[in-house]
C-alpha cells in the first residue's frame, strides 16, 4: 500500500463553509480538519485564502505524522442543473458581478444563506 501524500489530500473532496463575518468580510473553514480557517474581503478571496490554509495544515500534519481525517458523510457530486427565468438569471450576474465574484460562487454562497447552513 502506498503512503498518503499532499497530492492525495489535495485531490480529496473536503467540505468548505462560507459565513458572513460580523466585521465584514466571510469566514471560512474546513470542517473535517480541526483548526484549517481562515478569512477574506471577499467570497473569491475567502475561497483562495482556506486553499492556502489547508495546503499548510496537511503540510504540517504530514510533516510531523499527526492523522488527518478524510473527508465524512455521503458522496455526492457537488453539481445539479437549474432552470430559473431569464431575469433572475441576470439579476443573479449581476450581483455576482458587483461582488467581484463568478457566477457559481455567488450562487453558491446565496444558497449556502438560504438554508442556513453553517460550520
Amino acid at each position: 500500500m502506498s503512503k498518503k501524500d499532499l497530492h492525495y489530500y489535495l485531490t480529496l473532496p473536503y467540505r468548505v463553509t462560507i459565513t458572513p463575518a460580523e466585521e465584514g468580510g466571510y469566514v471560512v473553514s474546513i470542517p473535517d480538519l480541526p483548526g484549517c480557517i481562515s478569512q477574506g474581503e471577499t467570497v473569491e478571496e475567502a475561497i483562495k485564502m482556506i486553499e492556502d490554509a489547508k495546503i499548510c495544515w496537511l503540510e504540517v500534519a504530514l510533516e510531523d505524522g499527526l492523522p488527518i481525517p478524510e473527508p465524512t458523510g455521503e458522496e455526492y457530486s457537488g453539481k445539479f442543473n437549474v432552470r430559473v427565468p431569464k431575469s433572475l438569471h441576470r439579476i443573479l450576474v449581476e450581483k455576482a458581478k458587483e461582488e467581484n465574484v463568478s457566477l457559481n460562487q455567488y450562487i453558491n454562497y446565496q444558497l449556502s444563506r438560504g438554508v442556513g447552513y453553517k460550520q
